[in-house]
Order: structure tokens, then C-alpha cells, then sequence
């Protein structure tokens, strides 16, 4: 086999392979032995036809598209391992020079992984944040805490105020015209809790029970459907019941009943404790991130398109899955977002360049330290992940995810600890 390479562009290169008339003749008898139960031949059982007899019945033309399917991907890959390519895509093939007894001649063209020029790695300087226990944060969980154990009581006098809950019939017209989606029957809504558009549920404080009340209002301009976008409404609505929400007091026998402590100010404590680790953890992420994007930042390398391509399709099928979780396609998504695929793509763009860079940089440093996973390691990841997946079998799990998913894994574990290096190493800046 004789291989000519050249370098077309920056990741791009393109083979000139001649494969010898002997190993092409073989790869002919292979597509005879592959078809052979396809040809009829007056005078021969089906299948028992010599090549001989196909060829001159069928013409060698009917052996020729296998024959060099065949010899290109016997050759193919010896091509790619003696040349030390990495191909990210599949090869654009044109076949030259091709004729039985005769050498096979063939251009193979392909995008490969880019070369990449670390640049300092070790060492970067990264300012580390710091995030404080504010008491107004503590005082937001403690509302929480008083609203999700709230008690309401349906209110016999009086008319709406806010924080109320009403049940409300409403019907949304535009232009005099009903729209679609702009009617409910006994919906439930709190009062200023902004779930409705524009003033819509101000409109309806000093509404009594049993009052209809016409609400107007103007649709956001960026609302999602093309219809409404930007259109002034008016809803008819009827208020049929209106409850109040009591607020439990926050004192010591709130504690009690509400968590596993017995006074309000234990109940602080804790809360204050769990904020200042979650603010650790926050700080240790960004920490890390900042790090990474620091050590890639400093690298040179000239991202393929076809690498990014393949990265916003990755994207779109997330975020089709996280959809589906919710019930929704990506055809609803772009309608109710006004949107489109083609949008979507390339607002995907900039981070599946980044992603896929962040990708070879890491790749590359891992490459340069010889960071491997171990096999303890390994596992050690399976259990992790199976646990996520199934807390009851994780182990039988583990051994699933390892026999399926073992270079994903060994990516994810040779990723985390190349990623340690690189924040170990780091210089800290307050």
C-alpha cells in the first residue's frame, strides 16, 4: 500500500491511497462471496455460480461498489494508526483509479483532532470569592418555612387584598375576540404573587365574591405567541371564593412542630450553617471554573467547525430530553419562546466553542502529565453514578455502567482529576 498525505487547512488532511491490484483482487472475491446469493445463472443453483460466470453475466460493475467498500475499510484504518491521525469525522472518499487486475486509487479527505499549544498551566493566578451569611438571606428561608406551613382560611367578609388567594373564572379577549389558552375555570391565584401579565391581579383588589370585573391589560411585546405579542386584552373575570393565608408565628413552638429543634434560634443557627456551606461549595466552583477557563485561555488551538457542529447537536438533544421531562417538544418550546432551530443553534454557539475547547485543552494537559484513571477509580465512578440512577441496586448497577460505559467514565474520572491538578496548582487571590 502506498499513502501520500498532505495538509489541506489547519485540521484538515487528505490521503492519496494506492492499494496493490493483488489485496484489490481480494477484496473482489470477498464482494462475489458477500453476493453471491443474490445472482440467478441459467444452469447453476442459486449461489453455486463461479465469479467467472457472474462477471460475465452480470459484469465485473456488479462486484465493484462492494469490492471497494471493502478494500477502503481494510485500509482505511492503517492509514489513520501508521500516520498517527485522530479523525473527528467521517472521511469524504473519492475513488481515482479502479479496474479488476489493476491497482485501487483513492483520496480519503478528513477533519482531525487539532494540535494544541498549552501555555501556562500550572501556576495561574485566580481570585477566589467569598460570599457572607447574610441575615436577610436567613429571613427569606424563614418565610419560606412560615409560608409552606401557612394555614388558610376561606374569608366570608370582605373583599380581595393582597397576598389573598381568589378562585377566579376568567375568559381573555383581543379585539373583542376570544383568543386561544385565555379561559379557566376555578383557577387559584395569589394576589401579587406575579404570576398574571401587566396589573391583572391588582385590578382585582376590592373585588367582592360573586363581582364580575372586566381587567385590562397589555401583553409583553416578547410575550411568545405572534398573536398576542404586544396586544392590550381584557379579561372577564368572576371572584368566587377568596382565602386568606395565616402566617404561623416564628417563635419556639413553630421549631418544634417544623424541624428537629426547639427553639427559633437553633433553627437560625442551622440555617446559617447550611448557607455558609452551600456559599463554600459556590466559591469552590467558580474557583474551579475560573481556573479551567484561565488555563484555556492561555492555550492556542484552532477549534474545528465539525467539532462544534457535533457539540450544539449534543445541546439541542439535552435540552429536547429536559423537555420531554416536562411534557414538552421542541416545537412547542420555539413557539412558546418565538424562536426557531436555526436561532437556537447559533445562540448554542458560543458555548459549544468554549465547551469543545475547554474539551481538548483538558485532553491535552491530562496528555502532558499522563494523567490515567485507575481501575478503583473507575469503579469507584460506576458506584457514584449508579447511585444517581438507582439507590436500591447500585452496584449491579455500577457493574452495567462499566461494562457499557467504560470510556465515558474513564473521561469523566482522568477530567476531575486533571481539573484538581490544575486547581491544586493554582495561585490564590482573595
Amino acid at each position: 500500500m502506498d499513502v501520500k498525505m498532505e495538509k489541506i487547512e489547519a485540521n484538515i488532511v487528505k490521503f492519496e491511497v494506492k492499494v496493490e491490484a493483488k489485496k484489490f483482487d481480494e477484496a473482489l472475491n470477498k464482494a462475489y462471496k458477500k453476493n453471491i446469493k443474490k445472482f440467478n445463472i441459467p444452469g447453476f443453483r442459486k449461489g453455486k455460480a463461479p465469479m467467472n460466470m457472474v462477471k460475465q453475466y452480470y459484469g465485473i460493475g456488479a462486484l465493484l461498489e462492494d469490492a471497494i467498500n471493502i478494500a477502503i475499510d481494510e485500509t482505511y484504518p492503517e492509514v489513520l494508526a501508521n500516520n498517527n491521525i485522530k479523525p473527528v469525522d467521517y472521511p469524504k472518499i473519492d475513488v481515482l483509479e479502479v479496474e479488476e487486475g489493476k491497482d485501487l486509487v483513492y483520496t480519503a479527505e478528513v477533519t482531525v483532532y487539532p494540535e494544541v499549544e498549552l501555555g501556562e498551566y500550572k501556576g495561574v493566578e485566580v481570585k477566589k470569592a467569598s460570599y457572607e451569611v447574610s441575615e436577610e438571606e436567613v429571613e427569606k428561608q424563614l418565610k419560606a418555612m412560615q409560608e409552606k406551613n401557612a394555614r388558610i382560611e376561606t374569608k366570608t367578609e370582605g373583599s380581595v387584598e393582597k397576598g389573598n388567594i381568589v378562585t377566579i373564572d376568567f375568559k381573555g379577549f383581543v379585539d373583542g375576540i376570544a383568543f386561544e389558552g385565555g379561559e379557566a375555570t376555578d383557577y387559584s391565584l395569589e394576589i401579587g404573587s406575579g404570576t398574571f401579565i401587566d396589573t391583572f391581579e391588582d385590578q382585582l383588589v376590592g373585588t367582592a365574591v360573586g363581582e364580575k370585573k372586566d381587567v385590562n391589560v397589555t401583553f409583553p411585546e416578547n410575550y411568545g405567541k405572534e398573536d398576542l405579542n404586544g396586544k392590550p386584552a381584557v379579561f372577564e373575570v368572576t371572584v368566587k371564593e377568596i382565602k386568606v393565608k395565616e402566617l404561623p408565628a416564628l417563635d419556639d413552638e413553630f421549631a418544634k412542630e417544623v424541624s428537629e429543634f426547639d427553639t427559633i434560634e437553633e433553627v437560625k443557627a442551622d440555617m446559617r450553617k447550611k448557607i455558609a456551606d452551600s456559599n463554600e461549595q459556590r466559591a469552590k466552583k467558580e474557583f474551579e471554573e475560573a481556573v479551567v477557563s484561565a488555563v484555556v485561555e492561555n492555550a492556542k488551538v484552532e477549534v474545528p467547525s465539525v467539532m462544534v457542529d457535533r457539540e450544539v447537536e449534543a445541546m439541542v438533544k439535552d435540552l429536547e430530553n429536559r423537555l420531554s421531562y416536562q411534557g414538552l417538544t421542541l416545537a412547542q418550546y420555539y413557539e412558546f419562546t418565538g424562536s426557531s432551530e436555526e436561532q437556537m443553534k447559533a445562540y448554542m454557539q458560543e458555548s459549544a466553542v468554549k465547551k469543545v475547547k475547554t474539551d481538548l485543552v483538558l485532553d491535552k494537559v491530562a496528555g502532558t502529565e499522563a494523567i490515567d484513571a485507575t481501575e478503583e477509580e473507575m469503579k469507584a465512578k460506576a458506584v457514584e453514578l449508579a447511585k444517581m440512577y438507582s439507590a436500591g441496586e447500585s452496584e449491579k448497577m455500577a457493574e452495567i455502567l462499566l461494562k457499557g460505559q467504560e470510556q465515558v467514565i474513564r473521561l469523566e474520572v482522568v477530567t476531575e482529576k486533571t481539573v484538581k491538578l490544575l486547581v491544586d496548582n493554582a495561585k490564590v487571590t482573595e
